[in-house]
């Protein structure tokens, strides 16, 4: 547990950095799935165009297939983007809040965005279970939909683990408004979002001017 100010313990810092540690990992790796299947898409997309261009030969089951692949990386980043707080919202009245009034605000989103997401597991659960039971594909080559359909529910289940250790979390800063975020995404200022953007894009340049000060 981690100290307080005050010298007080405060409840779940263990186990939330725990829990974020090793959630992060399935993340980092579906995210990385994601990807893998992004650019599998774009080389798959260009091989079809020169098999048609030159060879008058569309590859089988072109459309199918990217129909399918599509919903790898529409639904397996969203849990990491959620980690990062890379998620679209507004943010307009979230930075005029400080404090207690943050924390409890951050723990009503969340709370909405279980009750939202809970609703899509079950149902994008039982979407995959029926296309399994009746044998689903395609219209045009007759591929099996169930693997791509069970990606959404599977999605949503780490995502709601996200949203459950990210509400804990918010609900520990509402009780404790001093300690350090753990297992959260901290807002930052515009003007600290300007600097690191400015210490990123200048990052490289200025490890090279060490570089050839420390070569001199």
């Amino acid at each position: 547990m981690e100290a307080q100010p005050g010298g007080a313990q405060i409840p779940m810092t263990s186990a939330l950095r725990a829990a974020d540690r090793w959630l992060s990992r399935v993340e980092d790796f579906f995210d990385l799935v994601a990807a893998f299947f992004i650019v599998f898409l774009m080389l798959f997309a260009v091989t079809q165009v020169i098999s048609r261009k030159l060879f008058n030969y569309p590859l089988w089951g072109y459309v199918d297939i990217v129909e399918i692949i599509m919903v790898t990386f529409a639904f397996l980043g969203i849990a990491y983007c959620q980690r990062l707080g890379g998620h679209v919202r507004m943010e307009l009245l979230v930075r005029r809040l400080h404090g207690r009034a943050l924390w409890i605000f951050e723990v009503v989103g969340i709370v909405i965005a279980i009750g939202i997401i809970s609703v899509l597991l079950y149902y994008g659960f039982t979407h995959f279970l029926r296309a399994f039971q009746l044998g689903d594909s395609t219209i045009d080559r007759e591929i099996i939909l169930w693997p791509s359909k069970l990606v959404v529910p599977v999605a949503f289940a780490v995502l709601s683990a996200r949203l459950l250790i990210q509400f804990l979390a918010y609900t520990r800063l509402a009780l404790h408004p001093d300690a350090e975020p753990v297992a959260v995404p901290v807002i930052e200022k515009f003007e600290e979002m300007a600097q690191h953007e400015i210490e990123g894009a200048m990052g490289s340049t200025g490890e090279n001017e060490r570089n050839q000060e420390a070569s001199r």
